[in-house]
């Protein structure tokens, strides 16, 4: 893919890499977790303070428990 995307830039024209380099700065400039609702931040904030105080479910014990949802 890597290659694909350097051969179409490379053979594109001046306006073309300055739409990329834009959308490629635009996208390094934004912190996704900003974009969350305060709802869904506190939520994951709550959950990760549960699962430091030893709260929750390890993800093994989950699997081994629905190992039927994740066969193929």
């Amino acid at each position: 893919m890597r290659k694909k995307i350097k051969k179409y830039i490379d053979e594109a024209d001046e306006h073309v890499v300055k739409m990329v380099y834009s959308m490629l700065e635009a996208d390094r400039d934004h912190d996704w977790w900003d974009g969350l609702p305060k709802k869904v931040r506190d939520d994951i904030d709550k959950t990760l303070m549960e699962l430091d105080n030893g709260k929750g479910i390890p993800h093994e014990e989950v699997v081994k428990k629905y190992k039927k949802w994740f066969a193929k």
